[in-house]
């Protein structure tokens, strides 16, 4: 080992240094979990118990439901709460967004609305996840696991710092980068790739609900419109089914372009082969 790599401990001790906010939930039992206090719910949502407080003083928020002295919220409370942190995003003010929320839930069943805010914002990541320590990331990626790999990791939401350990909210994907570093792919390349990727993933995500709203939304209702009457709760349940059917199209897909490209390459290699033989004979 050359004198400007780290040493296993040298590298450890970086790493830990690195100053990284959590984001989420810090526990994969309240992934799963449909009801939350309001410490849960604003961590949860990426906010503050602050912000829960003042959205409900607004009326932006429904107020939760007593057990004792203490407010449980659920799954419709966080999906307003994401809706809301966007709307902020694009600008609006909290006037604003009260005024659309009022005028979005005016002629409509309450239960319907909140039905479908829960199903636009609600999706889980399926997979469960799991939890290392910074020792096991030198173990499983060795050199490659430098303070900038790092960064790029957690900010990709692959690793979620949480205290002294980590956690890994896509174990499959962690686990491919182990077995293409253990081939000898560097894993910043791996990383690199893999934003490439997630860049043209979202933009195939947009183009499939672009889909789904002109059709199902825009051509009955006018472009920019929302749903009305009954069609609220059938898009709602149509965006929960929707999802893993999605899922299963990208994945074939992805199959059928991955066995293509392997087959060209491969032919393309063979073609080399036979070029070079032929010329030396």
């Amino acid at each position: 080992m050359s004198s400007s790599r780290k040493t296993p401990a040298a590298l450890l001790r970086s790493l830990r240094q690195q100053a990284f906010r959590p984001t989420g939930s810090t526990s994969a039992d309240l992934e799963k979990r449909q009801e939350f206090t309001i410490d849960e719910l604003a961590r949860e949502a990426g906010s503050t118990v602050r912000n829960v407080r003042a959205y409900q003083d607004r009326g932006l928020l429904p107020p939760p439901e007593k057990r004792g002295r203490t407010g449980i919220y659920s799954d419709v409370h966080l999906a307003r709460l994401k809706i809301i942190g966007a709307l902020l995003e694009r600008g609006y003010t909290l006037n604003n967004i009260r005024d659309l929320l009022s005028a979005w839930e005016e002629g409509r069943d309450l239960n319907d609305i909140l039905g479908l805010e829960v199903a636009v914002t609600s999706w889980r990541n399926p997979q469960v996840p799991s939890y290392v320590d910074y020792q096991d990331l030198i173990d499983d990626f060795g050199e490659d696991i430098t303070p900038e790999v790092m960064t790029k990791a957690v900010s990709l939401g692959y690793i979620v710092p949480e205290g002294m350990r980590l956690r890994v909210p896509y174990p499959r994907v962690y686990n491919a980068g182990k077995e293409l570093v253990e081939a000898g792919v560097p894993l910043d390349a791996v990383l690199t790739h893999v934003r490439l990727v997630r860049q043209e993933v979202d933009k195939l995500a947009e183009r499939f609900i672009g889909m789904i709203i002109q059709h199902l939304v825009d051509d009955k209702y006018g472009e920019n419109s929302l749903p009305q009457g009954e069609d609220v709760a059938t898009l709602a349940e149509f965006i929960t089914r929707i999802r893993p059917l999605a899922e299963a199209v990208v994945n074939d897909e992805l199959g059928r372009v991955l066995e293509k490209s392997i087959n060209k390459v491969l032919v393309d290699r063979l073609e080399n082969v036979l070029a070079h033989l032929e010329k030396h004979h």
